[in-house]
């Protein structure tokens, strides 16, 4: 156990071996649903030739929830023993449907996944070469606050709306609050049951309260299906379960072989069947995406932890980074989409997590996700949203921090904030705040001021906005 506590310095950083654990279990429950969640939009999607994922007539759900936990156990480990900090990865939410419904549909699946492992590498040779780096100690220190606060906002806003708590609206407001404006739904109950509850473990300090959260409010949701049977929602049953009917399976799930997605990516034949134009657009939009995702999202739960100094920096930049590179050549690779550093990651530093052997805990259970896929269906949205919702609010706290009397940071401090949820991207709003943070200073006569990176970034930044015009202008 010494050596342990010594490698991943769990001492030195004030946590335990049992609360690594603890917050290793919190991770993954709270992300466990990407097992599930990915296989559904990406194996369901078909390419240009009007076949699914690995060459079939039809979606193979199974297989692609294998390889999805495969490659996030894999990367998630690695994060860990690495890195040594409590970061999990997985295949990243957005980042799938973009591949799924903007790249796959001009090419094959092979040549779309072979696109996400060339952006992977240029990602990685941008590590080693240092640029990446530079751009994270780039940052002013409150803008990463902003970012921190932004992803609170935006980790709560998931939770609300995974919940069915708060939906769409085809007309009138973009929001409203459960079934047409009324908390009618046996699903809607669990998840207010379960942020109640979790929230009061966590106000009394209770020592695994969002795990005790996630793990009760499963098992409430399971007693209510048995009573209730509310069913999986659609437009007939608009009260059903979001996405997973908490049931106990009746059998054994079988094993699925998820090394074979490994022959199924091709990261030339974008470049030479089609248009290379169309390719390196592609590649620069997933670039930046991922870029820019990670960045928020290590400042965000890197804060929470405890692990960002006073100058804004994190302890293995470079490692983390790195790691994050890989992970996105990985899911290219394995065919389950670019991997990414998960917000939900906050879960397990919301449970005391400070360093990577929580991450090697989410990694192995994600290892046995593999054999057990279909039981990650118990946990249902229901149950693991009150736990985003509380860690959003713990992100939430920081926003202190910034000082919003000084309108050249707390304008882009605001936009940075506020367009991450309201555009429901990380990117968008690390984006609005660059820009404007740069625009602000250029206007006021300090653009000298400013570190020569965030001109640079500040531009990609503006073509990342204005790609569909470039796209419209360049027909394609």
């Amino acid at each position: 156990m010494s050596a342990i506590d010594r490698f991943f310095e769990i001492s030195a950083r004030g946590s335990t071996i049992s609360r690594e654990v603890r917050g290793g279990l919190a991770t993954f429950f709270t992300m466990a649903y990407i097992v599930v969640l990915n296989p559904i939009i990406i194996a369901n999607g078909k390419d240009i030739q009007g076949q699914f994922i690995g060459d079939g007539t039809s979606a193979n759900l199974p297989l692609v929830a294998a390889g999805t936990a495969l490659v996030a156990g894999i990367m998630t480990i690695l994060m860990g023993v690495v890195a040594r900090v409590p970061f999990a990865m997985a295949a990243g939410l957005g980042l799938n449907a973009f591949v799924t419904f903007n790249i796959a549909t001009k090419m094959t699946w092979e040549e779309a996944m072979g696109l996400v492992f060339v952006e992977g590498v240029i990602i990685g040779i941008l590590v080693l070469t240092g640029f990446r780096v530079a751009v994270f100690n780039a940052i002013p220190a409150q803008l990463k606050t902003a970012i921190s606060v932004g992803i609170g906002l935006f980790i709560a806003l998931i939770g609300f709306v995974d919940s069915g708590f708060v939906r769409r609206v085809p007309a009138g407001p973009p929001l409203e609050m459960g079934i047409r404006g009324d908390l009618t739904s046996w699903p809607i109950f669990v998840f207010v049951v379960g942020l109640l509850v979790t929230a009061v473990l966590v106000a009394r300090k209770v020592k695994g309260a969002i795990l005790i959260g996630i793990i009760g409010t499963t098992i409430l949701a399971v007693v209510v299906e048995l009573i209730a049977k509310a069913g999986p929602s659609s437009d007939k049953n608009p009260g059903g379960w979001q996405l997973n009917v908490p049931a106990v399976p009746n059998s054994m799930p079988g094993l699925e072989n998820p090394f074979r997605l490994f022959k199924e990516f091709d990261p030339i034949g974008a470049f030479t069947h089609g248009s290379v134009l169309l390719a390196v657009l592609l590649v620069f939009t997933l670039l930046i995406t991922d870029f820019f995702d990670t960045m928020g999202t290590i400042v965000g739960v890197g804060r929470q932890a405890g692990l960002v100094d006073g100058q804004g920096q994190l302890p293995r930049t470079r490692e983390i980074l790195l790691i994050d590179s890989i992970g996105a050549a990985a899911g290219g690779a394995g065919s389950v989409s670019s991997n990414t550093t998960y917000i939900e990651s906050a879960a397990g530093v919301g449970e005391g997590a400070r360093t990577g052997l929580a991450s090697v805990v989410t990694g192995l259970l994600f290892l046995v996700a593999i054999f057990f896929a279909p039981l990650v269906k118990i946990v249902p949205y229901e149950a693991a949203a009150p736990a985003l919702v509380v860690v959003g609010f713990l992100m939430m706290t920081s926003v202190k921090d910034i000082d919003f009397t000084d309108y050249e940071v707390a304008i882009p401090a605001f936009l940075t904030i506020v367009v991450m949820p309201f555009t429901y991207s990380v990117t968008n709003g690390i984006g609005a705040g660059f820009v404007s943070y740069v625009l602000i200073k250029l206007v006021r006569g300090k653009g000298r001021a400013m570190h020569p990176l965030l001109w640079g970034v500040a531009v990609l930044f503006i073509v990342y906005f204005a790609l569909g015009p470039i796209k419209a202008l360049l027909h394609l």
